[in-house]
């Protein structure tokens, strides 16, 4: 996410929890992403910020990834024909984010994580944590930094571990129960810095990068620009690069690079202080056929 400097609001919980001081009263968002088209992968997150005190805001945060029908097989069965599971992943955060001046945001988030079929679970706890600093004659200067994923290793356990077997006699039962391996959570760091052109009251260009160094895969660099038409229509671009990311044979994501979207704010209320968006968003791939993401947010 190229603009992790600048985010504000509750959609910043999943990049940057620092712009989440930014919201003004109350804040709720609900977006739907189908991820990787073609794959019935799902993801449904929704946000809610509330304003606390003078320069305080809490937040909550949900998560969900369906991962659609998947075929039960056993060693008798290979080939399945008995049935399906569905496989779930959620996340459930409470963040708090602060003003701390008029220049400088900070803020947390405390996670919980499970993944489960239908007889095998793990989950685990991490937090993340991020600062704003907003500078300029205009505070159209922005930097930020975040850290995400960090805490302990998670690990499976259930009856889906356990193996069932016959002593060499014959007669007598086993059941060998199985240990997993610890799975270290896929922490990553992101640095950013934006900055606003403000044409005219109208009119507004940011440009915008990020870098983000990961734990387990190829760190990546994004440049990303957002043009603003009366703080109402919002049209974004950016490129995401790594490391073999434009050879087909030696690319280890499935990211091509191309991001973009668009978001469509309506004023409303007494004037026209709250905000009803709508925003989508696409992220090409291959292999499937992209990425597309919808959302809805209500600002009071």
């Amino acid at each position: 996410m190229a603009n992790s400097s600048s985010l504000r609001g509750v959609e910043s919980m999943f990049a940057n929890v620092a712009g989440l001081a930014r919201v003004k009263k109350t804040e709720v968002s609900f977006t739907t992403t189908n991820w990787l088209q073609g794959s019935d992968v799902r993801i449904n997150a929704f946000g809610l910020g509330q304003k606390v005190g003078e320069s305080g805001v809490l937040g909550l945060m949900v998560t969900s990834i369906s991962y659609g029908d998947i075929p039960i097989t056993i060693v008798d069965q290979p080939a399945g024909g008995i049935g399906t599971f569905r496989p779930t992943s959620s996340n459930l955060g409470l963040a708090y984010s602060k003003e701390f001046s008029n220049s400088i945001f900070g803020g947390i988030v405390v996670r919980v994580a499970t993944e489960s079929i239908s007889n095998v679970r793990a989950s685990g706890f991490c937090f993340d944590a991020g600062i704003h600093y907003v500078t300029g004659p205009t505070d159209n200067m922005h930097f930020g930094i975040s850290l995400k994923n960090v805490g302990p290793p998670m690990k499976f356990n259930g009856d889906g571990l356990a193996v069932q077997g016959l002593l060499s006699s014959g007669s007598d039962q086993l059941t060998i129960q199985q240990r997993s391996e610890r799975i270290e959570l896929p922490s990553m760091m992101n640095i950013g810095a934006a900055y606003d052109l403000n044409i005219s009251e109208l009119h507004r260009v940011t440009f915008a990068g990020n870098f983000t160094s990961n734990s387990f895969t190829k760190d990546q660099f994004m440049l990303g620009v957002e043009y603003a038409f009366k703080k109402m229509i919002h049209l974004r671009g950016a490129y995401l690069y790594e490391k073999d990311i434009t050879d087909d044979k030696l690319r280890e994501t499935v990211f091509t690079g191309a991001s973009g979207g668009i978001s469509v704010d309506f004023p409303f209320g007494p004037e026209k202080g709250n905000t009803l968006a709508f925003d989508y968003g696409y992220r090409a791939t291959n292999p499937f056929s992209g990425i597309h993401q919808i959302g809805v947010r209500l600002s009071l």
